[in-house]
């Protein structure tokens, strides 16, 4: 049924015709797949986010407080964050084919188990199940895209799987919202059932078998021990900056995950056959999409964080109005992704990073400076182009990790670039409150709205701290992928 004067028809098609037109520009083989791929990201971004407005209906229905249902989400992205190392030699081992597809068994099974859930703790051992399915499904369909796509077609792939990062989230809480209100919270996680049988049949019929023939060393369980709790107590460690819970929990943490971390280090290059080849680290663009690459992602997941809490508490806005502002910035992000690849093969790697970066620190201080005087097209126009420079960012970010990985070492690659990029969100929570503790120390008399300007103020200081790796890169960085003519029709 065509959906008439709705803001969401205009989104859902807005949405639909990204994937499909890079479809089109991407002639290889392996575009399916990286569509199939993006499918699959979505309905884990989407799972992650739609639950937030079913909270209320969810706890009422177990019996218990709606705070109490933040153990599902917890326990949800931590078995996403210790099995994310595995997944690498696990697609090794396996082969991507076999791997990403019982992902997506389990995460469909996960899905039926938490809509048939009774009680909190049958929930949350349901969503510890889709942890194990989603730490698999994203991870191993990304090296699946990576080892069968060309060089000269990484740029399209690698924006083709990143855009359903910036949709899920723009649709998540009304589509929730929705659910709830007009049918039951359950069928948030049914209608991942058909969902997951379509993934399946297209896995099955567009991932090679080629893929299963890999062969594998032993499993590193020492440096799988250090390196999952070295995730866990870091991203604990930073949710504890970010909360407002036991804070004085927070350095033992973070110690603990740094004395694990540089255990990890050392093992690693010690070990004949470890979880992580750190050597990849040697290769100068994919080392700066991990330093500087993470602190870039890390101030671009924090901006949709503070704004609306800036717009609510800091300017008196309700939540709808904050909300509208807050779907300006995400419609930056999807309205890029079409000139990205022509802004690539125009600029470079570098050059685009460094303008996309500066681009990004110049419009956050106008986002500081923003208050209850400025005009509704000021901030439109500063949420608009904000959003335009996260998403190139991102994606350039993104394409530059993998330009230079030889193939036998993309499985390395992209598990720690997959742990990182869920660390950054972590990280930037923590820098932003961290930001806004800072703010009331230090200006005690100063307004809520004051303390927010100074916390968008440190993002735009990070950025800018972020662009010296990216400064370091030579200037032909990426000129091989940057250089290959566009996929005609």
């Amino acid at each position: 049924m065509p959906d008439h004067g709705s803001g969401f028809g205009h989104i859902r098609g807005f949405a639909l015709y990204q994937p499909m037109h890079l479809l089109r520009r991407f002639s290889s083989p392996s575009a399916p797949i990286a569509l199939l791929v993006a499918g699959a990201f979505f309905m884990e971004n989407l799972d992650a986010t739609v639950i937030n407005t079913a909270l209320p209906a969810m706890a009422a229905s177990f019996g218990v407080q709606p705070v109490d249902l933040n153990i599902g989400i917890t326990a949800y992205l931590l078995t996403l964050t210790l099995l994310i190392p595995a997944s690498g030699w696990l697609a090794d081992r396996l082969g991507c084919r076999r791997v990403f597809m019982a992902s997506i068994v389990l995460f469909t099974l996960a899905s039926l188990l938490c809509a048939m859930s009774h009680s909190l703790w049958q929930f949350a051992l349901a969503r510890v199940l889709q942890g194990v399915g989603g730490a698999m499904m994203v991870p191993v369909g990304r090296l699946a895209v990576l080892r069968n796509t060309p060089k000269q077609n990484l740029m399209q792939a690698i924006a083709m799987i990143t855009w359903p990062g910036l949709v899920a989230p723009l649709l998540g809480p009304p589509l929730g919202g929705f659910i709830t209100t007009y049918a039951s919270w359950h069928w948030i996680f049914l209608l991942n059932l058909p969902l997951g049988v379509l993934a399946l049949a297209l896995a099955w019929w567009l991932i090679p078998r080629s893929e299963d023939e890999t062969a594998s060393s032993r499993f590193d369980w020492t440096g799988f021990v250090l390196c999952s709790t070295a995730c866990l107590l870091l991203m604990s460690g930073l949710e504890q900056v970010g909360g407002t819970g036991h804070r004085q929990l927070a350095l033992p943490c973070l110690l603990a995950a740094a004395i694990l971390l540089a255990s990890l280090w050392r093992h690693c290059r010690r070990s004949h056959a470890p979880l992580l080849d750190l050597s990849i680290l040697r290769i100068r663009t994919y080392r700066t999409t991990i330093v500087g690459g993470s602190l870039l992602r890390a101030a671009i997941n924090t901006t949709p964080f503070l704004l609306p809490l800036m717009f609510q508490l800091g300017m008196g806005m309700d939540a709808f109005r904050a909300g509208l502002l807050l779907l300006i910035l995400f419609a930056g992000n999807l309205g890029m992704k079409v000139l990205t690849s022509r802004t690539l093969r125009r600029f470079g790697f570098r050059l685009t990073l460094l303008i996309s970066g500066l681009a990004l620190v110049v419009l956050t201080l106008l986002i500081a400076a923003f208050g209850p005087e400025t005009s509704w097209p000021w901030m439109v126009l500063v949420l608009l182009l904000s959003g335009m420079a996260r998403s190139m960012t991102f994606t350039t970010l993104s394409t530059l990790a993998f330009v230079d990985v030889p193939p036998a070492q993309m499985s390395h690659a992209n598990t720690l670039f997959n742990m990182l990029l869920r660390m950054a969100y972590g990280l930037g929570i923590a820098i932003g409150a961290i930001g806004l503790r800072l703010a009331e120390s230090w200006l005690p008399q100063a307004g809520v709205l004051t303390h927010y300007h100074f916390a968008f103020a440190v993002l735009a200081g990070l950025t800018l701290l972020a662009l010296w790796d990216v400064w370091q890169l030579p200037g032909n960085a990426g000129q091989l992928l940057s250089e290959q003519p566009e996929a005609r029709h």
